[in-house]
C-alpha cells in the first residue's frame, strides 16, 4: 500500500504528498473548469500517469535485456468530452524513437507498453490511441489492438 496524502490550498489548488518519499505536487483546475491552469490538472495527471507507466514498462524489458532505449520521447494528447459528465474521452499516446532497432525488440518493447496497469485501470469507455514510430516504422493501436 501507497498513502498519498492531500490538502486543499484554496482557489482549486490541491497539494498532494507521496508520503513513502516525501515528494509534492500541486494541481490546478484547468483553465475550461473554473481555474487557473496555472499546474497540471487531476485529469492531466491521470494522462501523465498513462505515458510514465507505458515507458517505465518499456525501459524495465529493456533493462532486463541490455537493450538502450534512452532518447525515446513520447507526448500525450488527452481530449475531455462531456456524455453526459466530463470526463477523459481520449488518449493519444505518440511515442518516437530515432535509433535503429529491430524489428523483434520494437514489437517485445511495444507488448511491454501496452500491459499497462494504469491502461488498464481506465474506464472502458476512455478511447486509448497509441503510436510507435521506431525510426520511421510506425505502427498503432486502439487499446491492445493493432490498427
Amino acid at each position: 500500500m501507497v498513502r498519498i496524502e492531500l490538502k486543499y490550498l484554496g482557489n482549486l489548488k490541491v497539494e498532494a504528498t507521496h508520503t513513502p518519499s516525501g515528494a509534492k505536487l500541486i494541481t490546478s483546475a484547468p483553465v475550461d473548469n473554473q481555474g487557473d491552469g496555472s499546474s497540471f490538472s487531476p485529469t492531466d495527471l491521470a494522462a501523465t500517469s498513462l505515458g510514465t507507466c507505458m515507458t517505465t514498462l518499456m525501459g524495465i524489458v529493456a533493462q532486463r535485456h541490455n537493450w538502450d532505449i534512452s532518447g525515446l520521447t513520447l507526448s500525450v494528447d488527452k481530449e475531455m468530452i462531456a456524455d453526459p459528465q466530463r470526463r477523459i474521452g481520449r488518449l493519444t499516446i505518440h511515442f518516437n524513437f530515432q535509433k535503429e532497432i529491430e524489428e523483434k525488440t520494437a514489437k517485445t518493447l511495444e507488448r511491454a507498453a501496452l500491459t499497462c496497469p494504469v491502461a488498464h485501470s481506465l474506464s472502458p469507455k476512455t478511447e486509448v490511441v497509441t503510436t510507435f514510430n521506431w525510426n520511421g516504422v510506425t505502427r498503432s493501436y486502439t487499446g491492445e489492438k493493432e490498427t
